[in-house]
């Protein structure tokens, strides 16, 4: 059976009428006939020609749909690409598969809504001077403390496990915003434990806590326009 090397397997990604040509496993298979690859495209995102053995773990399918299509060689797979998986991490992903594509998503909608609501419970304490209000808002930013390294971490997992830690510009701007947030965060918790009525009137401190309340917002509408923009690419025209 023939074997391709990443740079031969190039010259099969549909433009110009060339056959769609996709690596998966060691194997490259034609699939030139299948709708979805239509230019060499597959769902905006994934591009012939290439090695998508990474992206197969973060799709919604399995590798069976290939099983429609013929096998026309092998991949050599360059060394560099290996990785040495923890025993442990190994058995615990052999165990519960779905943690190969799932971590990410399920952790980091925890951070993304208490960051949220930490600002929309702020200003109706404003607007209202409940100050239960003004509490659960406090509540949800210590929550939001405590999401937001697991949401990190697990971000770090899939940013190894499906993208072999490639400094992708989405990757890297969520990584330093969220940083950036949790330590916000701390700031704003340590404040407002340190003085209990920082809103209670308006001062120059009151002034930079709401600012600081406010900037949440804006850090996770980026953290998570980033998310989108990976996860629902959109094309340009």
């Amino acid at each position: 059976m023939k074997e391709f090397d990443l740079k031969a397997l190039k010259d099969f990604d549909g433009k110009d009428g060339k056959p769609v040509y996709i690596a998966q496993g060691g194997n490259v298979y034609d699939v030139t006939e299948s709708k979805l690859w239509k230019n060499g495209t597959h769902m905006r995102r994934h591009n012939a020609g290439a090695d998508l053995t990474t992206d197969f773990q973060a799709a919604p399918h399995g590798t069976e749909v290939l099983a429609r299509y013929p096998q026309v060689g092998v991949l050599k797979k360059a060394p560099a690409m290996d990785r040495k998986m923890p025993d442990r991490l190994a058995r615990l992903l052999k165990r519960y598969p779905f943690l190969n594509r799932h971590p990410h998503p399920m952790t980091v909608h925890f951070p993304i809504v208490f960051m949220m609501a930490t600002t929309v419970f702020t200003l109706l304490y404003l607007a209202t001077g409940v100050k239960s209000l003004e509490a659960t808002a406090v509540h949800c930013l210590a929550a939001g403390i405590l999401f937001i390294p697991v949401a990190m971490l697990t971000g770090l997992f899939t940013w190894w496990r499906n993208y072999l830690a490639k400094p992708i510009k989405p990757v890297v701007v969520k990584l330093w915003m969220s940083v950036t947030m949790w330590v916000t965060a701390m700031v704003l918790f340590t404040w407002r434990m340190a003085m209990p009525g920082v809103l209670d009137s308006m001062r120059a401190s009151s002034v930079i806590y709401l600012v600081l309340i406010a900037a949440l917002v804006p850090m996770v509408s980026v953290i998570g326009w980033f998310g989108a923009k990976m996860t629902f690419p959109v094309e340009k025209d």
